[in-house]
């Protein structure tokens, strides 16, 4: 089978009609559901970490938001490599090789949590490894850009973002609903204490290798369909010639931009269980992170995929301008409300709704500066790729940036206002630069 498309001319409307369309929403859709679970093995660490204490593992806090670090770390250099691979390798043998490598932590993590004598340096190797599903974005998203006309792309990304991203909800919601289900291995007793008192409330039997064995069948079908249902579009470059990209001080506009939108989506769900479990988990009837933190990566995702179409009507800076601005003031109502230092379990309601609605508008900001860069770059499709798979790469961080950033200040000062104070500022800045260069009248390349 070939794997190189002969010829590819989107903007061509009858090559389209009779030809294009077809095989780029088979592609879509392929690629698509292997990202759902490329998100879902990137961020299974974050939900599993909550449960170790319980299982014998005897990780403190500051190991703990160090597993759910190492992802995000492992993809965002990832991510810079898998920038690059596209124009060398294509499409098909980058998809279908970086869905196979996946099975290494979904077997990996599986095995290691059924030990309670695994040391701690491995799991920070397995949760390094679970971040090739975060380095997957800087290919899946520049080769779907490829396939698409301009006028199609804010939508045909937003579904692909913003469905994959949903992979990071079924991760946070599966692993509760598989702690119940045998797949390999005997059950582990689950002993819940009170966090105060150290006194044992009750145990359960649970099944936690469940949580990262369920991707292994589903992965191996969808590196499968890959192989067969996906071709490369004869757009190739030399990893020399590649780096034009970083000549254009547009390109590092767009990698703060982004910076903000998924970089604060995927930072935020990286913490978000464990800061429900760090901040409100002394108090009676705490609540359960793993019945609430699978919430903010679903309704981020969510709007991604609504605001796709959004911005393709009304374009993406304006967005991204709200985006940035309903962040700072989210962020600095945070602290300002004492969610963050709360002096009862009541106050969670309103943490959880003010994080939630943090999630929305980052996720109509992902569709927002997705839609932007193919215009921003419009007269070079190879480099409009390229910078959507470098500010993807640096944008992936953002779990490392925050889960590390948060741990400090938290042993630092007892709680997390110091961060929120501090992404905030990041906020703005990035907000100004979006304003000035792409959305105020006469700006310089209005997207």
């Amino acid at each position: 089978m070939a794997t190189w498309l002969k010829k590819w001319e989107p903007e061509n409307h009858d090559f389209w009609e009779n030809e294009g369309k077809k095989i780029a929403w088979r592609v879509l859709i392929v690629t698509t559901l292997s990202l759902i679970l490329s998100f879902g093995t990137w961020f299974m660490m974050s939900a599993i970490v909550t449960k170790l204490p319980g299982i014998g593992f005897k990780f403190d806090k500051d190991q703990l938001f160090w597993l759910a670090a190492m992802p995000g770390l492992a993809a965002g250099l990832l991510r810079i490599i898998h920038t690059f691979l596209l124009p060398i390798f294509g499409s098909r043998h980058v998809i279908t090789f970086s869905t196979i490598i996946k099975l290494i932590p979904a077997v990996g993590i599986g095995l290691a949590v059924m030990n309670t004598t695994t040391p701690f340096w491995v799991f920070m190797v397995l949760a390094f490894t679970a971040g090739f599903g975060g380095g997957d974005f800087s290919s899946y998203m520049p080769s779907t850009s490829l396939f698409f006309p301009k006028r199609l792309q804010g939508t045909a990304l937003g579904i692909q973002a913003g469905i994959g991203n949903f992979g990071v909800s079924v991760a946070q919601f599966m692993t509760p609903a598989m702690l119940g289900i045998a797949t390999y291995g005997a059950a582990e007793v689950f002993t819940k204490t009170d966090s105060k008192t150290k006194e044992i409330l009750g145990t359960s039997e649970i099944y936690l290798q469940s949580a990262a064995f369920w991707y292994v069948p589903l992965l191996i079908i969808l590196a499968i369909a890959s192989w067969f249902f996906i071709k490369s579009i004869p757009v190739k470059a030399t990893f020399k010639q590649q780096l034009d990209i970083f000549k254009d001080k547009h390109t590092w506009f767009c990698t703060i931009t982004y910076m903000m939108t998924f970089g604060g989506f995927s930072g935020l769900a990286a913490i978000f269980p464990l800061m429900i479990k760090t901040v409100y988990g002394n108090f009676p009837d705490a609540p359960d992170p793993l019945k609430y933190a699978f919430l903010g990566p679903l309704i981020g995702a969510g709007s991604r995929v609504l605001f796709g179409f959004v911005a393709d009507k009304v374009g993406g800076a304006i967005l991204t301008t709200i985006t940035g601005i309903s962040l700072i003031i989210g962020c600095i109502a945070m602290v300002q409300m004492g969610l963050l230092t709360p002096t009862s379990v009541d106050q969670f309601p309103a943490f959880l709704y003010l994080m939630l609605g943090l999630f929305f508008m980052t996720g109509m900001g992902n569709a927002a500066t997705f839609r932007q860069y193919p215009i921003i770059f419009g007269h070079n499709p190879r480099q409009a790729a390229g910078v959507i798979g470098f500010s993807a790469a640096i944008a992936a961080f953002g779990p490392f940036i925050f889960a590390t950033s948060v741990s400090a200040v938290l042993t630092s000062t007892g709680n997390a206002n110091a961060f929120f104070y501090g992404i905030a500022t990041f906020f703005v800045l990035a907000t100004i630069i979006n304003w000035w260069y792409y959305n105020r009248k006469g700006c310089e390349r209005p997207s």
